[in-house]
């Protein structure tokens, strides 16, 4: 029953107040208003075959941010200020990112997300325990979903280098115009090769709290998942239909490969620190005991 009642708490606790909030003090986006970007989102909900038609607010209430609202009917949100510094390709980019959301069914879990996250820090300990268990593996798929919207960005604006270019400028908060795509892409790679392991462990701890991966690395997944061929396959049309029932046991099954592997690598690196400290002690204590015998002469 846990989808049928966040339906209804999105329903009646949010999406009625917040259209309500939005309809009042934003711009809502049509034919006569922003058409250009009116007109990038119908393109993208064709090509990604989304009906019906849903709002889109630009508000600056939204901060350097999109979002997706809703579950029955979600509308989509963006902020003034980040919309002013996009093209019309990476405008086309976000709003694509955003009806990835759409098509995937993604507001539900989100707003569960919310309400763990607000409620979360005020339980006692033995029920605090389990519920930031379910809040730390939400976080850990809202992370996946948004890698999930960079793909299907990437699939809308038929370019992974406007999905790169639109990253970069969510990253550094200037005009794509300002900025070198080439430089922000060597600079995901030194993120990508950085070998000091510990830094490595620590950034893993940093990111459990949050709900996006750091835009470098999702520039790295957005690449690595086109040079994998998996972009090819779907332009050429072979993909899964609606019609057709997915096989869980596999996704499962890739899954689990996936977090096992992932786990290993982290369990290694920590190994491997561990040892590296216990190393950099000895050689302390041994210059120590050095400094004490000569003192002692």
């Amino acid at each position: 029953m846990l989808d049928t009642v966040v339906r209804k708490l999105v329903e009646f606790s949010y999406e009625r107040a917040l259209r309500q909030t939005f309809l009042g003090n934003s711009v809502k986006v049509g034919e006569r208003q922003l058409p250009g970007v009116w007109a990038a989102y119908r393109g993208v909900a064709q090509i990604l075959d989304l009906e019906p038609v849903h709002d889109v607010y630009v508000s600056p209430a939204i901060q350097w941010n999109a979002m997706t609202i809703g579950s029955q009917r979600p509308m989509i949100v963006i902020g003034s200020d980040v919309l002013g510094k996009l093209g019309p390709g990476e405008q086309r980019a976000v709003i694509a990112h955003e009806l990835g959301h759409v098509l995937s069914d993604h507001v539900l879990y989100t707003t569960a997300l919310a309400i763990l996250l607000a409620a979360g820090s005020g339980l006692p300990l033995g029920l605090g325990l389990p519920v930031r268990a379910v809040r730390a593996v939400l976080l850990e798929w809202v992370r996946a979903a948004e890698l999930s919207c960079d793909r299907a960005a990437t699939l809308a604006v038929r370019d992974p280098q406007i999905v790169c270019r639109t990253l970069m400028v969510f990253a550094g908060g200037m005009s794509a115009s300002d900025l070198d795509l080439d430089a922000f892409m060597a600079q995901a790679m030194e993120y990508e090769n950085w070998e000091d392991g510990h830094d490595r462990v620590r950034r893993f701890f940093n990111e459990l709290g949050a709900t996006h991966a750091n835009a470098v690395r999702r520039v790295s997944e957005v690449m690595r998942w086109v040079q994998s061929g998996e972009y090819d396959r779907i332009q050429r049309g072979e993909y899964r239909r609606r019609d057709e029932e997915p096989d869980v046991r596999e996704e499962a099954g890739d899954a689990f490969d996936f977090y096992a592997e992932r786990f290993r690598a982290l369990f290694r690196e920590l190994g491997e620190n561990v040892t590296s400290l216990g190393e950099q002690a000895a050689n302390v204590s041994s210059q120590v005991a050095d400094w004490l015998r000569g003192r002692g002469q």
